[in-house]
This record gives structure tokens, sequence and C-alpha cells, in this order.
């Protein structure tokens, strides 16, 4: 039995101040940090997810044209590939990140499942190649792209927790919304103290 965490979109774009920041952002970098400083071994495989958004293109309908955004299907520019909004939060800056993924390379991407590492390997490889069978999930936002991994990490028969006390989501409904409908998928939804003091 292996554990693996996935780090959903940490980025400055996504964390307060950031063009699409997500209040109490910065709490969950510092949080996340915290969790891999203190339990170092609490994981076998740790996978961290950037929205990797080209510069040049709308990223298939993604970025919101002259009309603006709807913030459900559109939104405004956001994590374009290599400038500081795309880049992880300071707080993960010494954390432990075995691989990144990229995702949302001229398309729209929320799943961690939809990207892959810059040597082209998919979270499936990256799983079965360590023996994944559980999977924690913590980061951003709870409403969208943490969903989105949630659930396919559980259609793809991983066991799930997602760790309440390390997610921030757009708008509370939508997440209280979003947590109801992993936990009716067969997510466990877990404090992180309580998720690594179990295995410990």
């Amino acid at each position: 039995m292996h554990k693996a965490l996935f780090i959903i979109d940490v980025q400055n774009d996504f964390t307060e101040g950031g063009a699409l920041g997500v209040e109490g952002g910065a709490a969950v970098a510092a949080g996340i940090a915290q969790l891999l400083a203190g339990h170092p071994d609490a994981y076998d495989l740790v996978i961290a997810s950037r929205d990797w958004h080209d510069a040049d293109n709308d990223n298939g309908g993604h970025f919101a044209g002259p009309e603006g955004p709807d913030f459900v299907d559109t939104w405004p520019v956001h994590c374009v590939a290599g400038t500081p909004g795309a880049a992880y939060h300071d707080d993960l800056a010494g954390a432990r990140i075995d691989f990144h993924v990229h995702k949302g390379q001229g398309e729209p991407a929320y799943s961690i499942y939809e990207g892959t590492t810059e040597e082209g390997a998919t979270v499936h490889d990256l799983l079965d190649q360590h023996a994944v069978t559980e999977i924690d999930i913590v980061g951003l936002a709870t409403d969208y792209c943490v969903r989105a991994s949630a659930l396919d990490a559980i259609e793809h028969g991983r066991k799930v927790r997602v760790l309440t006390d390390l997610i921030a989501g757009v708008a509370p409904e939508s997440s209280a919304a979003a947590l109801a409908e992993l936990a009716h998928a067969g997510a466990e939804l877990v404090a992180s103290e309580a998720a690594v003091g179990a295995q410990e």
C-alpha cells in the first residue's frame, strides 16, 4: 500500500493578490508546507499540479474575450506559463514535490489527470509506477480543480481523502456542494492532522 499527496494549483495567481485569488489560499500554502515538513515520511509520492496556460491564445476559450469572464467556463487571464502568476506560492518553495504536472496548455483543464510532467509522464503513469493505492488531496480551488482531481482519482479506483483544512474555494456555496458531491462519490473528508496522525 503506497500513499500519494496531490497538491492542486497552489500558485500565485490563485492566492490572495493574484489574478484569480482565492480567499484563504495563502494559508493553504503555508499549511501544506507545514504538513510536509512536520511529517516527511507520510507520503511515498508528492505530485503537484499547476495551470500552465499559453500566452498567445485563449486556451480553447478558457480565457474570456472582450465580453468579459463568466467565472464558470471563461476566466480572466491567469497562470500564463513562465510568469510569476504561474509559479508556486512562495511557501511551497522549499517543500518536497517529487513530480510537477502542467495542465491547461492551449485548452481548459481542471483535473490534475489532464496534465503531464515536462517529460510527458501522465499522472496514471506516476501512480502506477509507484504502486499508489491511496491519495490525499489538498490545494485550490475546492469547487473547481480540487473537485475535478478528486473525482478522477475516485473514478480510477484510488482511495481518496480530501484534507479539509488545506483547501480553499472560490465561493462558499459551490465549495460546500463540491465537498458533498465528493463525499457521496466515496471520498473521505478529514482534517490533515487526523489524516497523517492516523498513519504514524
